[in-house]
């Protein structure tokens, strides 16, 4: 690799993937980097120093059969929220304490106990796939600042979690024939979808606070965007 030509701004490489690398996430302090594999591993990286040699690195082995589509952490850095898929349909895992990837850059764990799954669901979406999950902390209006997070799936729906417990929060339904992506704005109060058609959907999200679950409402507010063609993604920023 030494003759070849890289991007002056190329810093480094992450290898260890057996397979495609099909999501990718980031940690709020950006100092780790989730991805899942089609080999079925959740892999984190820890990358606070982006121009080291060799990285520590946390695996996680997905249970039997489930092929990832997408990934998001939750609660800060500490834990990862990963959707897959299998035969009968979408599940959701989460998995704590991911924070702190072993030392030894690519060796092997040791006895280390890999982190357990604190939550989970299965057919979340009937037998649709999961296309992307984002995640915001609720800090908008009565927000109390816990991680909600969102899964859009390929059809027209898109659920809501409370990141810490699992529980289904709510659900909002696009209606633009199938979704291709969506995202949660920074602060928890908007979500965003874009679809097959040429519009992007803004719904604003509702709190009312409960003890420490969060009930929530998504109504649609309006259409900002309107393309010629359909949309295949979009962003908030921050």
């Amino acid at each position: 690799e030494a003759g070849k030509k890289h991007h002056h701004l190329d810093v480094n490489t992450l290898r260890g993937h057996t397979d495609c690398v099909t999501a990718l996430d980031f940690s709020s302090d950006a100092c780790n980097l989730a991805t899942v594999c089609a080999d079925g591993v959740v892999r984190v990286f820890r990358i606070d120093d982006a121009s080291s040699k060799s990285f520590k690195i946390l695996k996680i082995n997905l249970p039997a059969g489930a092929h990832p589509t997408a990934i998001a952490y939750s609660e800060g850095s500490s834990s990862v929220v990963v959707a897959a898929q299998a035969l009968l349909g979408s599940s959701l895992y989460m998995y704590a304490d991911v924070g702190a990837p072993p030392t030894g850059g690519n060796k092997q764990q040791g006895k280390l106990s890999p982190p357990e799954i604190k939550w989970d669901h299965k057919k979340i979406h009937g037998k649709e796939s999961v296309l992307n999950l984002a995640a915001a902390r609720a800090t908008h209006g009565t927000g109390d600042g816990s991680t909600i997070v969102i899964s859009c799936s390929e059809a027209t729906d898109i659920k809501i979690w409370h990141g810490k417990s699992g529980k289904e929060l709510g659900t909002v339904d696009t209606n633009q024939l199938k979704n291709n992506m969506a995202d949660i704005s920074p602060n928890g109060r908007f979500i965003a979808a874009a679809a097959f058609t040429a519009d992007v959907k803004v719904g604003r999200v509702f709190f009312v606070i409960k003890l420490t679950i969060l009930p929530i409402n998504c109504l649609p507010v309006t259409i900002v965007f309107t393309f010629s063609l359909g949309v295949g993604d979009c962003l908030f920023e921050g």
